[in-house]
């Protein structure tokens, strides 16, 4: 809660969280507070939990509560915390929302309604809702089409910025650079903004970006928070370097769908005690794995050993 009077504080490299499971397919919360504690041990300038790459859509209310109450005890207030609190049933959005202000997220991001395909002004009257609930609590559309089948224009969310103040920004989760650039056209600098991209992180910086909430953070937090950190000391050069050193952990992430090899190289490291994914997602196959493993193998000085994990 320490950072949710002031959302301008946000800006960083946020690592968007897996959600571990036991082999039988059961949260596990002991997994979840170790790799907590190693992204913050390794530098991840803020977590995030309960998007795309937290697999919320396969788990209950209550779980993703259960995940969010941890994280948030794990943050401690030394970080931001940043849970997606989205889902395609308002009342479970209203539900989760409520849980995270309680538990004293600085921001809930939540994501465009999914299947159902709305037009653009459903989804101004969705988030006008969301919002005027919680007046009090910073909040961030999250754009992320490739998912939801449904992109929220420039312009719908230049009328929620200018309807409800505690809309503060949007995670853009989109390959289509333009989107970028209008939306802060429409909605003015001071916007925050967000790349889920990876390839996108570093761009979006030039055009007054705010940071990342990334799910390459999962492997490697400090090189994805050292680019950010880099960038805005000056040394673009050192972060444009650091960026193309990152590719082959970025392809990694894409081998099979995401989070599935992102879960199965952190339990090949020991940072997770498994690599179980819920249903429709499946463990990488092998030649999947094979194929992890070799580009791994290109960047493997990017990500950090798992001996503080092993050792707790």
């Amino acid at each position: 809660m320490r950072f949710r009077s002031d959302p301008a504080q946000l800006r960083g490299a946020y690592t968007a969280l897996v959600t571990p499971f036991t082999e039988d397919e059961e949260l596990d919360l002991a997994g979840l507070k170790s790799l907590c504690r190693w992204q913050l041990d390794n530098g991840a300038h803020g977590l995030s939990i309960g998007g795309s790459t937290g697999e919320p859509g396969v788990q209950t209310v209550e779980e993703r509560i259960a995940g969010m109450r941890l994280v948030a005890e794990e943050t401690a207030d030394r970080v931001p915390f940043l849970p997606g609190t989205g889902s395609l049933k308002l009342s479970e959005t209203l539900e989760l929302t409520a849980a995270a202000r309680d538990l004293g997220a600085d921001l809930a991001l939540i994501v465009t309604p999914y299947y159902a395909r709305p037009s653009q002004d459903g989804l101004y009257q969705w988030y006008s809702r969301i919002a005027s609930e919680f007046p009090d609590l910073p909040i961030a559309v999250y754009n992320v089409p490739v998912r939801t089948s449904v992109e929220i224009t420039p312009e719908t969310v230049y009328r929620l910025r200018r309807d409800h103040d505690n809309i503060v920004g949007i995670k853009e989760t989109t390959k289509d650079f333009e989107h970028f650039s209008r939306v802060y056209h429409r909605c003015g600098r001071d916007f925050l903004m967000w790349s889920g991209i990876e390839l996108l992180c570093l761009p979006l910086l030039a055009l007054g970006g705010s940071g990342f909430i990334s799910a390459l953070s999962n492997l490697a937090p400090k090189a994805v928070a050292t680019m950010y950190e880099r960038y805005r000391a000056g040394r673009q050069d050192a972060a444009i370097d650091l960026h193309y050193r990152l590719h082959p952990l970025v392809d990694l992430l894409f081998v099979e769908t995401n989070p599935a090899p992102a879960k199965w190289l952190l339990a090949e490291l020991g940072v997770l005690p498994s690599p179980t994914v819920r249903p429709p997602l499946v463990t990488p196959s092998l030649a999947a794995q094979n194929t992890i493993a070799t580009l791994y193998g290109q960047a493997r000085d990017l990500v950090p050993a798992a001996a503080k994990v092993n050792a707790r």
